[in-house]
């Protein structure tokens, strides 16, 4: 073999290195999706522990203001939705919330802080595992809630 012919297949090993490098960081950059199916079972399986880490977020949340959460229950259904700007999607839980006025946090007058209060919980599909912030909007049950953010989330089936 000629000097000639050792570079270029020296050339050659560490081009095709360089694409397999290139091709291997490009794929786990790509976010990965998940079929609509595994995902709602994979929340199924997971959901009693996003309930209690919900509630644990939410509660320590401060929100809202001069009300502490006393406890939380979680509605049977669950509302999928896409985000249409990043392609993930979302799990919306409709719960009933009861709080109780906090000594010195402006509340304690309220008639109202016993009533309960009707929300949804939002839950996110990241990657391939799902998980919570303790976000949660009131007032809106999960459908009216995909409907008030029709901008942001479409329902999926």
């Amino acid at each position: 073999m000629d000097h000639w012919q050792l570079i270029s297949v020296v050339c050659g090993a560490v081009l095709l290195a360089a694409v397999a490098l290139t091709f291997g960081w490009l794929r786990r950059r790509r976010p990965k999706t998940i079929n609509l199916e595994r995902a709602r079972k994979l929340f199924h399986l997971r959901r009693e522990w996003l309930e209690a880490r919900f509630f644990t977020l939410a509660a320590n949340s401060g929100k809202p203001r001069g009300l502490e959460w006393v406890d939380c229950d979680f509605e049977n259904p669950v509302s999928f939705a896409r985000d249409r700007h990043t392609g993930r999607l979302r799990a919306l839980v409709g719960v009933t919330v009861r709080f109780r006025a906090i000594d010195g946090g402006g509340m304690e007058d309220n008639p109202n802080v016993t009533n309960l209060r009707a929300a949804s919980a939002i839950f996110l599909l990241d990657g391939e595992d799902w998980s919570t912030d303790g976000r949660v909007l009131f007032n809106l049950n999960p459908l009216q809630a995909i409907e008030h953010f029709r901008k942001e989330l479409e329902v999926v089936e």
